[in-house]
């Protein structure tokens, strides 16, 4: 299928490595100029020449956007060349460990900083000029625990709880612009250190002797969803490439869960 995305540009924040990399290889793929960012040259650099060393168009931005200062220095190298059509708030942090307990209320503060305000901060320089032009997309990256909480990890899912509403809020601002605003609830997503850390713990709980045998018994006893698996990077890049297309004009304000019908 052709989503119409040739002569776009993306900006996908956190695309250095995990799944906003596959999210810019795959709007790249599509035809679209991502530009890259990271906090680590080096990798962001990586990534940008894999991508055109495969035919597509790539730009860097590097900067820490949990600060203003890092935010302008991402939007004035984002938009140098020109504006950016599609916005991609991947940048997020998450601590499996963590509890009510022993999370203080300055690590509250600290999530909240880099998995929603980083988004506010994207938003806030370039959907403005998304308006004026009468066409743009703005997709947040969050987590099904956002919608579906856990006794763990309480700060992780209210921040995501916070980049669904922000997502639906800023939809019905754009009402009539042409610009659209989703938030795609992700369930587990299997990067490679993911995988790693996943099978040392199956291994662990004697769940198996591979990763074929480890991962169903694994997504039964800590997550499970009636796919009986994790997601695939690739996966949730199909899902946010289409969202960033043309073909997605009549889907603004949802939070699409893509989580295998996680039912935890």
């Amino acid at each position: 299928m052709d989503l119409h995305l040739t002569g776009k540009k993306a900006l996908v924040t956190g695309s250095s490595n995990g799944l906003g990399e596959a999210i810019a290889k795959r709007l790249a793929a599509e035809g679209a100029f991502v530009v890259v960012h990271g906090r680590d040259r080096a990798r962001a650099e990586a990534v940008a020449r894999t991508i055109t060393q495969a035919g597509g168009g790539a730009g860097l931005a590097i900067g820490d956007l949990a600060t203003d200062e890092g935010a302008d220095s991402v939007h004035a190298a984002a938009t140098g060349d020109g504006p950016v059509d599609i916005l991609v708030n991947n940048v997020g942090v998450y601590d499996p460990g963590r509890t009510w307990t022993d999370t203080a209320s300055e690590d509250w503060a600290g999530f909240y900083n880099t998995n929603v305000l980083t988004s506010v901060r994207m938003i806030r320089r370039l959907v403005p000029a998304m308006r004026e032009r009468g066409w743009g997309r703005v997709i947040q990256i969050s987590s099904v625990t956002g919608e579906k909480p856990q006794a763990s990890q309480p700060h992780y899912a209210a921040t995501n709880g916070a980049r669904n509403s922000l997502a639906a809020a800023l939809a019905r601002d754009l009402k009539h612009t042409g610009v659209t605003s989703n938030s795609v609830a992700a369930g587990g997503i299997l990067t490679a250190d993911a995988l790693d850390k996943l099978t040392q713990l199956g291994l662990q709980n004697g769940w198996g002797h591979s990763w074929e045998e480890i991962e169903p018994r694994l997504v039964e006893e800590l997550a499970p969803n009636a796919v009986g698996r994790i997601g695939r990077l690739e996966e949730y890049a199909d899902v946010v490439a289409f969202l960033a297309s043309p073909l997605s004009a009549y889907i603004t304000g949802a939070t699409l869960a893509v989580d295998g019908g996680w039912a935890a």
